[in-house]
């Protein structure tokens, strides 16, 4: 039999991968059935195996290589390895990478979008049909061959091991403060770094409770070490990743109080990451609910309040997924969301994110009631005036179109706006679809104004 050597020189038998395979087979057939195989018989195996695998990887250094000389176009390629993708997929903030690199970036705990830095609402990767046929269409004009598809082998097995080192962690929750706080801190590595670990906690109804343990019973929260409530309630965060987990976590009975807990009284990040939790939660509608009835809402607010760079875009997040639903629109307009965004809004903090709150919540009227009498209408048209982010713009006009249909008052703000900067005529010709039937329904009740005020 050929040493692997023979093929890296001739290349008859080089392009012969097919007759390799079948001379493979024949041995591994013959080792199988006859108990009395020779030794030379594994080694010739191993040699073909070999030879098969150089192949391989020369194939993929040639494509590799052809790839990497590649100018293609930068929708193609991937924003984390910015290679052309194979296998593009989209993330729950509609943005597109390639497989594999995606996929590392959230086994490495990450919670975040790495291309807008968006918390992610669940992990599901959504194959992107469109963009793989656009590269297979630009590949075959110019003669390239597109690898296909990797299939991926699931990285959530869970072993014995894990499991047997998951139980004797929870089990130190009700050891002493030190074996606590080692084990917490342990658990929040692992349910980071380990979708297994994340999994383990779905297998067990209690095990959320026992995590949390040191966190309840008859201890003040002061009583409570700032290092062992950030450990769990982060882990906690961890678990809320995983779209398995999000209903058992928010219906085990401690959680949403001690996240609410954890918003007033723990260090920033602890505060964080409750927020972050809240948010991850509520992408299940019935998580909307219970998280809404519980009254996490005023705590998520007063974090935003206080404007921490650190929280504030976790506490944005989290109110605007559970201001989805009406009830909890209700919620927040009388925890005094309105105030609180508006001035944010004002000190240009944060503005995308909180203007899309407000629009959302603009179909209110309490909080159109309250955005009038805060004079919010000269804030957003100068905002329209001189952003050019379309999508603020048209929040900002959904808002304007709200409170000047309910406050007759502010049309004469309105005239004059529209006779100084034509700012609502500019938005009615060049804003998204949406940003000009707003602009236009303004101006054509703005001509009815102005008529029915010269006839009378």
């Amino acid at each position: 039999m050929a040493k692997t050597g023979v093929f890296d020189s001739n290349p008859t038998v080089v392009g012969k991968a097919t007759d390799l395979k079948r001379e493979l087979q024949k041995l591994i057939v013959a080792i199988i059935d006859d108990d009395n195989f020779s030794i030379d018989a594994i080694d010739q195996a191993k040699e073909i195996l070999c030879a098969l695998k150089e192949l391989k990887l020369r194939k993929r250094s040639r494509s590799s290589n052809l790839y990497e000389n590649l100018i293609c176009p930068d929708e193609f390629r991937c924003p984390l390895s910015t290679e052309l993708m194979k296998d593009p997929v989209v993330v729950s903030t509609g943005e597109t990478f390639d497989r594999p690199f995606i996929q590392k970036w959230l086994k490495s705990g990450n919670r975040t979008c790495p291309r807008t830095q968006q918390v992610l609402s669940h992990t599901n990767l959504t194959p992107n049909h469109l963009i793989r046929g656009m590269i297979s269409r630009w590949c075959s004009s110019r003669g390239i061959e597109l690898q296909d598809r990797v299939h991926y082998l699931d990285d959530d097995i869970i072993t014995e091991a894990d499991r047997g080192r998951f139980h004797t962690l929870i089990e130190k929750m009700s050891a002493t403060l030190p074996e606590q706080k080692a084990a917490a801190k342990e658990l929040r590595m692992l349910t980071k770094r380990m979708p297994s670990f994340r999994a383990l906690f779905g297998e067990s109804h209690d095990a959320i409770s026992l995590l949390l343990s040191p966190l309840c019973g008859d201890k003040s929260q002061s009583s409570v070490h700032a290092d062992l409530q950030e450990d769990l309630i982060t882990t906690l965060l961890n678990l809320s990743i995983h779209d398995n987990n999000k209903k058992l976590v928010s219906e085990t009975p401690k959680v949403v109080p001690l996240l609410m807990e954890a918003l007033r009284s723990g260090t920033m990040e602890t505060r964080s990451n409750a927020a972050a939790a809240l948010f991850t939660l509520s992408a299940l509608d019935s998580n909307k609910v219970l998280i809404g009835k519980a009254g996490a809402l005023k705590p998520l607010i007063d974090l935003l309040d206080e404007g921490h760079p650190l929280s504030i875009k976790d506490a944005a997040s989290a109110i605007f997924n559970l201001c989805i639903i009406h009830e909890n629109k209700a919620r927040a307009v009388k925890d005094g969301a309105v105030r609180v965004l508006l001035k944010k809004i004002m000190n240009q903090m944060h503005v995308d994110a909180l203007l899309a709150i407000l629009a959302m919540l603009s179909n209110h009227p309490k909080a159109i009631e309250e955005m009038g009498e805060l004079r919010a209408v000269h804030s957003l048209l100068r905002i329209i005036r001189e952003s050019t982010c379309s999508r603020n713009k048209e929040n900002c006009i959904v808002i304007i179109h709200a409170i000047c249909l309910y406050d007759r008052t502010q049309w004469k703000d309105m005239r004059e706006e529209e006779k100084c900067y034509r700012t609502i005529s500019e938005l009615a010709q060049n804003g998204t679809s949406r940003a000009k039937r707003k602009a236009s329904g303004i101006l054509e009740r703005l001509n009815r104004v102005v008529n029915t005020t010269h006839t009378t």
